[in-house]
């Protein structure tokens, strides 16, 4: 077992060779990962060319001071905490350094017990403010853990394969329709591996417009484009050290893709409107709901960015394929969505409809029809007339729950684009076209409902 510290980097910079030969005997001693700089330039050079969670900066120095290398550190990496290192007539110097943003000051000499209490304080502040930037993704994936729910043969292979490659560190694509988990995957393989108590920050590549994504991901400086009022960091700078999720990764544009390979090949990144290369450590997870082999045939998407991305793929089965799961599921958001001071049951003829229903929507779908269920449901029972499903999908008052839809039995000779458009029009229908409701049943983006509106030409007539 390692040390604690071996992950945190150290940067020293001081003019005066025989205390940095100190600083550095010190520092590695304690299990830290150090380098040294002796002026101001050559700081900023290392700066540029890797991150540091710790800067111990010299005031006085030939060329570039400190309170410029200071000033540079603020302006571009926003986490990196710094120590002013000063002599006993610098401390109004050194105070005005904690104004610009430095963490504290140390008056030459130090004793190294101090020291070491300053750098510790100094990454805890450091870790404070990563968590408060993570803590909405935290949170979220904190709530995800509780929700792998299944013992499927299909689902249990997924655990297995996401189990095999959490510990590495290679890149993971994971496939499935819209609805499956590819979050939940996404959070139990970033659970699971070395980097579990770093940070795991997700983004959602279609909801992101095609002019910031770019943006999103990797920052942009002041002024680089009209409503740039301030420097701004990207996920990559977020996420460091930690896992990235890239959801839906096949949105990404042919303009951002080259930028997002360089960065997966070399770690090195620019801000929009910057011109320094800056440098992140992250494990990239992502998913799709395409057939992102077709999207490389069909020139959406770059052939050299898929090797780079599916070291190892994930493909996640369907509900629809893993019918013995419905019941875990309902059960389990029946106890875990439902606020209800009396439990809510279901009828067992409600149930066999819902293990023998098609599910597009997935497990997505499932919830949402739970949930209104369990709302909508008389004497905390839900029984087959309280599920919010097709028109024809169960019969109001037969006993074993018919399995069709408005253009037949399910399982006949019916294209799956036939289901698909029947279901569509179906849960519109019910919600009497009130989109952003159908496509929160549907288990599927806003955006992705007016594509397949226009697919199917669909129409409230």
């Amino acid at each position: 077992m390692g040390s604690p510290n071996q992950m945190i980097s150290i940067l020293a910079v001081d003019d005066e060779e025989p205390l940095l030969y100190l600083l550095e005997g010190v520092l590695t001693q304690e299990g830290y990962r150090v380098k040294t700089a002796d002026d101001g330039i050559a700081a900023i050079n290392m700066l540029q060319a890797e991150p540091f969670d710790l800067v111990l900066l010299d005031v006085k120095m030939p060329r570039v001071d400190g309170i410029e290398v200071l000033r540079f550190i603020k302006d571009s990496f926003f986490d990196t905490q710094v120590v002013m290192l000063t002599g006993v007539h610098e401390l109004k110097v050194a105070v005005e350094c904690m104004h610009m943003g430095a963490y504290y000051y140390l008056a030459k000499p130090y004793a190294t017990n101090e020291l070491l209490t300053i750098i510790d304080r100094a990454l805890e502040k450091r870790k404070l403010v990563i968590e408060n930037k993570t803590l909405k993704s935290e949170l979220k994936r904190h709530a995800l853990s509780s929700e792998m729910v299944g013992n499927s043969d299909a689902f249990l292979k997924v655990i297995q394969v996401a189990s095999k490659v959490a510990p590495t560190d290679s890149s993971v694509l994971i496939q499935g329709e819209s609805g499956t988990g590819k979050e939940l995957i996404a959070n139990y393989v970033h659970r699971n591996s070395e980097r579990k108590d770093l940070p795991f920050v997700a983004l959602n590549c279609a909801s992101i417009p095609e002019t910031l994504i770019e943006s999103e991901l990797f920052g942009h400086e002041k002024g680089a484009f009209t409503d740039a009022i301030a420097a701004k960091q990207g996920i990559v700078e977020i996420a460091n050290k930690g896992t990235l999720f890239l959801d839906e990764i096949g949105e990404i544009s042919l303009i951002v893709q080259p930028k997002l390979l360089r960065f997966l090949q070399t770690g090195e990144y620019r801000r929009v409107g910057g011109n320094k290369n800056l440098k992140a450590d992250v494990r990239v997870i992502s998913a799709t709901n395409r057939d992102i082999r077709t999207e490389v045939a069909e020139g959406r998407f770059r052939e050299d960015l898929l090797y780079r991305i599916n070291v190892i793929t994930v493909t996640l089965p369907t509900l629809r394929e893993r019918p013995e799961d419905v019941a875990s599921l309902v059960d389990h958001f029946l106890k875990t969505k439902v606020k209800s001071k009396t439990p809510v049951q279901i009828d067992p003829r409600a149930l066999d409809v819902l293990t023998k229903y098609h599910w597009p929507g997935n497990v997505r779908e499932l919830e949402n029809v739970i949930e209104r269920a369990a709302i909508l449901c008389q004497d905390n029972l839900i029984r087959m007339d309280d599920l919010a499903l097709p028109l024809g999908t169960h019969t109001r008052h037969g006993a074993g729950g018919d399995r069709q839809t408005s253009a037949g039995r399910l399982g006949s000779a019916l294209p799956m684009r036939e289901i698909e458009k029947y279901h569509i029009d179906g849960v519109l229908k019910l919600v009497k076209w009130n989109k952003s409701m159908a496509a929160k049943i549907l288990g599927i983006s806003l955006k992705t409902l007016y594509t397949k509106i226009q697919q199917h030409n669909l129409t409230p007539d």
